[in-house]
């Protein structure tokens, strides 16, 4: 008999939740399969079997609170029993083999099979729209809400005398998970203790806009099909901006502030179980080819939840990109410990006085939240108007001036 235990969680997580079992007591499971999910504050973490076998006894239901390194199951290795055959399962001409079933089972997010057993869903039958066909989380909502509307249009159907009764109305209640729990937690907490002020620029991206379309081509042939975006020169302004300013770079600890000599830049992203902010360690060391790369794995495995606790842990700035959403202006809230967080916004174009001229000018508002106890409202101002002049002249970035 193994012990299947909990795994051994960071300093920054407390506690697990029981997300949901993959396998049923008796059931044979091969090496690295699956068995359950456990959702933290930050991630959804995998336990997979650690041999073939099968699990003999269910110790800790779904729902429940474990700690690290609790023991979960147990588990008898041995080898796996012969599955269904084929001839078993034809029951009829519509039925799939169980190797479709296993394979399709696999091509779904761990949120999405959770949801998808809530609600008595066969997330075979759902089109996926991740990568690879992935069921994603949203996949299986718009299912639900697909097969809520039909049932109430049956229902309409079947009776087409009956009158809705006024204020009669459909609510939905459903437990918060415990990332946004975590980040609803985080958001007050910041706002209770930080001295938070905004202030705001706008950037001028004419100059940033015209090199990305000159060499996006030759970026991409050189760099292994990366794509040249925006966020690798933000990232690039903002830790030239940081050096120039370490006390955005700094944090607060009881009566002591903390600068680093280092620049991790935290960048946010959105994901199915809410918005997640993993770190480019040492930003400072990365071109802006591994920084694109980098960025672009973080997103896939967000929407993926694939997101590890080392890739969250930790950051000394962040940046938050409000702008593919459309946002024009926002007030980001700060990121705890961190004393500094930008916002990035929608590029649009606007009239703008250029040497005595009005022009046609594609802009975007900036906007820099940070702690008022530790930076003062001058040197965020001078922060936030270095990060614009490096963008708006990216030669400088190379130059060191």
């Amino acid at each position: 008999m193994i012990e299947i235990k909990t795994p051994v969680f960071p300093e920054s997580v407390a506690d697990g939740e029981i997300a949901a079992w993959h396998v049923q007591v008796g059931e044979g499971v091969n090496r690295d399969q699956i068995l359950v999910d456990i959702e933290t504050d930050k991630v959804v973490l995998e336990v997979v079997a650690p041999s073939d076998g099968k699990v003999t006894e269910i110790l800790k239901a779904e729902g429940e609170t474990v700690l690290a390194e609790e023991v979960l199951a147990m588990f008898e290795a041995g080898e796996v029993a012969e599955k269904a055959t084929k001839a078993d399962l034809e029951t009829s001409p519509d039925t799939p083999e169980v190797d479709s079933l296993d394979e399709a089972t696999a091509a779904a997010s761990p949120a999405a099979r959770k949801i998808a057993e809530e609600q008595k869903l066969d997330v075979t039958s759902i089109a996926g729209t991740g990568k690879s066909g992935r069921v994603t989380k949203e996949d299986v909502l718009k299912a639900v809400a697909s097969a809520e509307g039909q049932k109430q249009v049956t229902r309409a159907e079947s009776t087409p005398v009956e009158v809705p009764v006024a204020g009669d109305r459909i609510e939905r209640r459903v437990p918060m998970t415990r990332l946004r729990a975590s980040v609803a937690r985080r958001l007050l907490e910041a706002q209770e203790t930080a001295a938070m002020l905004t202030t705001f620029n706008e950037v001028d991206m004419t100059a940033i806009i015209e090199l990305r379309s000159q060499y996006k081509d030759d970026f991409a042939k050189i760099h292994n099909g990366t794509r040249l975006g925006f966020m690798s020169f933000f990232v690039r302004a903002s830790i030239e901006a940081l050096k120039r300013f370490p006390a955005v770079n700094a944090s607060i600890d009881g009566n002591d502030i903390v600068y680093h000599g280092y620049q991790d830049i935290g960048v946010a992203v959105g994901s199915p179980r809410g918005l997640v902010v993993p770190v480019l360690r040492d930003a400072d060391s990365l071109t802006l080819a591994e920084i694109e790369t980098q960025v672009s794995d973080y997103g896939r495995k967000a929407q993926d939840n694939k997101l590890s606790i080392d890739d969250m842990t930790g950051g000394t700035f962040t940046i938050s990109n409000g702008g593919v959403f459309g946002s024009l202006l926002s007030t980001p809230i700060l990121n705890p410990p961190q004393t500094g967080i930008l916002g990035m916004h929608k590029i649009q174009d606007r009239p703008m006085a250029v040497n005595g001229e009005v022009k046609i000018r594609p802009m975007m508002y900036l906007a820099l939240s940070y702690d008022h106890r530790l930076i003062d409202g001058q040197e965020a101002v001078r922060f936030l108007v270095t990060i614009k002049d490096f963008l708006e002249e990216p030669a400088r970035i190379l130059l060191d001036i």
